[in-house]
């Protein structure tokens, strides 16, 4: 008996698509792994020992709308993770939406994810569609540590801090040297409010001692989640990295683009950050570790008289990714998601619920405490 698949991972053969394909396996979700080769997509499945045993099928596509569309008909989820998705993302985008399939992907675009509110959101609600961008530790695991601060009345006031310790993909590097070069935004009284360009920040991690350099980083997904959310008047979210020698070199691309490349055209930007996204990661990461891949997300959130700090420890912030991900198509499957339309996975799904699946992986716990 044929299976009828209601899964297409696409982008499967990259890091973070294996990376997920592994969790779906887990979850006993057959799927379709869906890429431009399907010899290579066989190939890179090959090496998923998971993946023994599970069922699949690899199909190769052309990346175009038409070709997409054809490939989703009849699925119920696309998860996709081909970027940078600025520049890749919107075929599949146009074919999940007229083939009826519900939408996730791996971005920390925040101009991506801008884009899909503004001119997919009510789109996708009206044909009671998923639209859910950054379901990936960056953006959604902030989201998680901001529900739950918000679960406390009188909380209007979310400051987010990202802090890994993890290799980065070829494809994450590209991604997020566009991202950092283009406007990022803050979110100051409901309004949102670009950061200066190229400018780090002194910030201090919970648990390390030292003061640390951080990034607004593409100015993350969370303000923009919480743009025109009437509990929240402001949040702000910035990046760091443990190895703070990487980090200032990371400082110094993006300088060095304010200085030599700012005044060129859009196109001609994207064909120079991805130049330097390809000379600075060469080669996919191992695996992460959790021994040695750890990360941080910080909440600290206030209210008029009220504070509450949200501390999430986990780490394998690419695994959690793929967890993220084969969530969302188990529950979809199920029927268990809460929202339709525009929305983070936490706002989907339930920010409880995804912290609870991260817990019982072994990636993730928090602490909450409240003055």
């Amino acid at each position: 008996m044929t299976t009828n698949y209601q899964v297409v991972l696409y982008g499967a053969s990259g890091y973070t698509g294996k990376l997920t394909a592994w969790k779906l396996a887990k979850r006993g979700i057959p799927f379709i792994a869906a890429g431009r080769d399907a010899a290579r997509l066989a190939a890179e499945m090959e090496k998923i020992p998971e993946l023994k045993g599970h069922d699949y099928k690899c199909v190769s596509v052309k990346h175009d709308t038409a070709s997409l569309i054809e490939l989703l008909q009849g699925k119920k989820v696309v998860l996709n993770i081909v970027g940078p998705f600025m520049q890749l993302g919107l075929p599949v985008v146009q074919a999940a939406l007229a083939a009826g399939c519900h939408y996730f992907d791996t971005t920390g675009e925040t101009d991506w994810i801008m884009r899909l509110k503004k001119e997919f959101g009510a789109a996708f609600a009206e044909k009671e569609l998923a639209l859910c961008p950054a379901n990936s530790y960056m953006w959604t695991e902030g989201t998680l540590a901001a529900e739950i601060a918000l679960e406390t009345p009188g909380i209007d006031s979310l400051d987010l801090l990202y802090y890994g310790d993890s290799e980065v993909s070829v494809a994450s590097t590209m991604s997020f040297l566009r991202m950092c070069t283009k406007p990022m935004y803050y979110l100051k009284g409901g309004a949102l409010v670009q950061w200066p360009w190229a400018t780090a920040y002194d910030v201090t991690v919970p648990g390390i001692h030292r003061v640390l350099k951080a990034l607004p980083w593409g100015g993350a997904g969370e303000p923009v989640w919480y743009e025109g959310d009437p509990r929240v008047k402001n949040c702000s979210v910035l990046f760091s990295l443990g190895n703070q020698e990487i980090f200032m070199s990371i400082l110094g691309l993006l300088q060095q683009f304010e200085t030599d490349h700012r005044h060129l055209d859009a196109a001609a930007q994207e064909e120079v950050t991805n130049a330097i996204g390809k000379q600075v990661t060469q080669v996919e990461p191992p695996r992460e570790l959790p021994e040695v891949h750890r990360n941080v997300v910080s909440c600290q959130a206030r209210g008029n008289t009220k504070s509450v700090s949200v501390i999430l420890r986990g780490s394998c912030a690419y695994a959690q990714t793929g967890v993220f991900a084969a969530e969302a198509a188990m529950r979809v499957l199920a029927g268990k998601h809460k929202a339709v339309g525009f929305g983070s996975g936490s706002a989907i799904f339930g920010a409880r619920q995804l912290l609870a699946v991260q817990a019982e992986e072994g990636y993730l716990s928090y602490e909450i405490t409240q003055q």
